[in-house]
């Protein structure tokens, strides 16, 4: 078919603007390069561009939000619009997002993580798979179309976003700017495989007490902050098995093997060596089930701290404070959609010569916002990829090249297509 064969003829192309991007660091707060390489890449296309910085207070009071601890004075969002001339087809949203998350140790990778070097079919670095790769097969994949003199005939909205990896926030902006279409879909690294259901996940930091003392002092008596944020971190595992328990009543999460994980990424505290440590913070990262309250969520979380809290000496008068520094996010499942869903099980099974495949996720996409708050059911489907949020990340380019394929199919057949003008070839 033409257009898997404008895709082939591109790849090349393809390949090396995802190594461009790669090699741009976007961690967050430092997304303004990469983003503007995504808006010169569309208009390149001829897409009308908006390009705006998130504005916080616009959102604050939408159920979508979450809390933020940071300035987003350098942190914009990049739509790139395609208008149609006759308007036929269905519109449709190509939503990836720029930001990474950070490297950890630069020399624990084999090439560095901001070195898109390319072995045995993987591209290495940091965003390589999660999810650079699928920024790219947004834009090629209606490039090959436009090479064809072809173009989709339908409103087609291209997003690059920021904050997904904490937040969601940018993604969040898009929708309230107003964009919105009859399908949305999003290529994350997470196999070729149609997502399902995902959690919401939610940050939690708490802020542990304790009393300063020589180090020659006596801690049984539940001084050390540390000590004290120790035994709250244990104790989560108890919390973690309850939620799990409860996974029959949250489909499509019911034959999952471990759906809720507790995570503890941070951990600070103490001020002297050979003093008792008067404070510790950790932070954690939790999830809820698809229908699932949040905020009830969080008063179970509260309630399970103040009791572990209480058989403490020392934090039983001293109680741990607990905010919320990111992530408040719902899980998402994925109902409602069978056009869609049709739609793209024809356009794989051309591809991949096999019947699509589904599954259920222990994390999170942007896919909620769009599913959730705008009426637009949205798919989630990409690249292999391994090695996530880890040392050597890396994604799959054939898989890259069969998902761009794809995704052309999935245009065409959704938006339908219809002649470009000459002059506007791209």
């Amino acid at each position: 078919m033409q257009i898997l064969a404008a895709v082939d003829a591109l790849f090349d192309e393809q390949v090396q603007f995802l190594q461009q991007l790669v090699r741009i660091p976007s961690q967050r707060g430092e997304e303004a390069a990469a983003q503007d390489i995504m808006a010169d890449a569309m208009a390149g296309l001829g897409l009308a561009v908006d390009k705006w910085v998130i504005d916080a207070d616009s959102m604050r009071d939408h159920p979508g939000f979450s809390p933020v601890s940071i300035s987003y004075d350098k942190s914009w969002n990049v739509v790139g619009t395609h208008h149609p001339k006759a308007a036929f087809g269905r519109s449709l949203i190509l939503n990836g997002h720029i930001d990474v998350v950070p490297t950890g140790v630069a020399t624990s990778w084999t090439y560095g993580p901001y070195e898109p070097v390319i072995k045995d079919g993987w591209m290495y670095g940091r965003g390589a798979g999660d999810m650079k790769s699928g920024l790219t097969a947004n834009l090629f994949a209606l490039k090959a179309l436009y090479r064809l003199g072809l173009q989709p005939a339908a409103r087609v909205h291209v997003q690059s976003v920021v904050e997904e990896e904490c937040t969601g926030n940018g993604a969040l902006a898009c929708v309230v700017r107003g964009y919105t279409a009859d399908a949305a879909f999003i290529p994350e690294p997470l196999e070729p495989k149609l997502l399902r259901g995902q959690i919401g996940p939610i940050w939690i930091r708490v802020e542990v007490a304790g009393a300063p003392g020589h180090a020659s002092g006596d801690f049984g008596k539940g001084a050390s902050a540390i000590n004290n944020a120790i035994e709250l971190i244990q104790a989560l595992g108890e919390l973690e098995t309850r939620w799990n328990a409860r996974k029959a009543d949250y489909p499509p999460f019911q034959n999952h093997p471990h759906p809720i994980n507790f995570n503890v990424g941070r951990i600070e505290g103490g001020e002297w060596t050979s003093s008792a440590p008067s404070a510790c913070a950790f932070e954690v990262r939790v999830a809820v089930y698809p229908g699932q309250s949040p905020a009830n969520a969080c008063a179970e979380f509260e309630q399970f701290i103040a009791e572990v809290s209480a058989r403490n000496p020392f934090l039983a008068t001293h109680p741990p404070r607990i905010s919320y520094p990111g992530f408040m996010a719902e899980g998402y499942h994925l109902v409602g959609a069978e056009q869609q869903e049709a739609v793209l099980r024809r356009c794989h099974a051309e591809v991949w010569g096999a019947e699509l495949k589904e599954h259920a996720f222990a994390a999170t996409t942007d896919a909620r916002f769009f599913g959730l708050y705008a009426d637009c059911p949205t798919l989630v489907y990409g690249p292999y990829c391994r090695n996530p949020h880890a040392f050597d990340e890396c994604v799959d380019l054939e898989s890259l090249r069969k998902v761009t394929k794809t995704l052309a199919l999935f245009i065409a057949d959704w938006c339908g297509l219809e002649a470009m003008d000459s002059e506007a070839r791209r």
